[in-house]
């Protein structure tokens, strides 16, 4: 994304990530961000990446956490939602501090509800337990 300040408006570019077109969408924003104008893309989901990207960005996070008594010292895991782009560092540093037990499986939710804010982060590899 890139942006450009001209007077009161701005005007961003964004590579539209919904379709393998990967349209390049300019929109120009009023002084409270509403939107006043939006080309290059090829369909609406280009349209709609943008209003979330403006409004409300969010990412997947995949990182991983440590894991006692298995066969591989950490696992893989993801939010398998889009998470508030915001809270991604938070998160991020929080599963440096988590430690779970092995045996840990594909699909097995680690954190049910991170912080109250409905955030889930699942295991996404496989690690057995050693004794």
């Amino acid at each position: 994304m890139s942006e450009e300040l001209q007077g009161n408006y701005r005007t961003r570019t964004d590579i539209c990530l919904r379709c393998p077109r990967g349209c390049e969408v300019q929109t120009m924003l009023g002084p409270d961000d509403e939107i006043l104008n939006m080309s290059g893309n090829k369909c609406k989901l280009g349209v709609d990446y943008v209003k979330q990207e403006i409004q409300d960005p969010r990412r997947v996070l995949p990182t991983s956490i440590k894991v006692k008594n298995g066969n591989r010292p950490m696992v893989p895991v993801w939010t398998p939602e889009p998470m508030p782009k915001g809270l991604l560092l938070e998160l991020a540093k929080d599963t440096r501090k988590i430690e779970v037990e092995a045996p840990v499986h594909v699909g097995d939710v680690l954190i049910d509800d991170w912080r109250g804010k409905g955030i889930r982060l699942v295991a996404s590899g496989e690690v057995t337990r050693v004794e």
